[in-house]
């Protein structure tokens, strides 16, 4: 098996360019399609980046295959767009001054969207896990397998008192996946009973 985290420091070829803070997974195919990474530069864009452009993996770093000035031409993640509503502006606008409505004063609220392929989803690292029956833990990293680069599992950070404990769980035990949190179809018994995988960096 092998890694590729998030919340780890990004370079390209030439220079330093941020960190990771998602990853783009293809359910049906169960592929890792592309990895968000948040530049350092102001205003601290996060860009999409191609899974094929990821040269080699430590624990806490990515190295990637290509310059700076390529990585900055990248899609972006998050896309603004104005759209119309009926909200006053001085609500729509905290800490606007209210000024009268008119029909040339059209109201427009910003609102941010992911920019995720059709039918994929992001996970971050510390998204949370619940089992069938609560809360289990947190998403720590991916797994993928070497062989033919599909995601196979999961690796789950236990949180106890005394101790912090890392679970792999098998991809098929994911039933859904929403912004925050990742949804399995086992308990959290099944999911104590499971066991450990050995983990490799990327390294191509």
């Amino acid at each position: 098996m092998i890694d590729l985290p998030t919340n780890a420091e990004v370079y390209c070829s030439d220079e330093a360019a941020g960190f990771s803070t998602y990853l783009i997974v293809n359910p049906v195919e169960r592929t890792i399609t592309h990895l968000v990474v948040q530049s350092d530069l102001p205003p601290n864009y996060e860009y999409l980046v191609p899974v094929e452009l990821v040269e080699e993996t430590t624990p806490y770093c990515i190295h990637l295959k290509c310059t700076l000035e390529a990585f900055e031409q990248m899609k972006r993640f998050k896309v603004e767009e104005f759209i119309p509503t009926q909200m006053p502006t001085h609500l729509a606008w905290p800490y606007c001054i209210p000024v009268p409505e008119t029909p040339e004063n059209a109201n427009y609220i910003l609102v941010e969207h992911q920019n995720i392929p059709k039918d994929e989803f992001a996970v971050r690292r510390g998204a949370g896990v619940e089992a069938t029956d609560g809360y289990i833990g947190q998403v720590d990293e991916l797994l993928i397998n070497s062989h033919n680069m599909q995601v196979s599992h999961l690796v789950l950070r236990e949180r106890h008192i005394l101790k912090h404990r890392e679970i792999t769980i098998p991809v098929p035990q994911i039933d859904h996946v929403d912004e925050n949190t990742v949804y399995l179809t086992l308990d959290r018994q099944s999911v104590e009973d499971l066991p450990t995988t050995p983990i490799q960096r990327w390294s191509l």
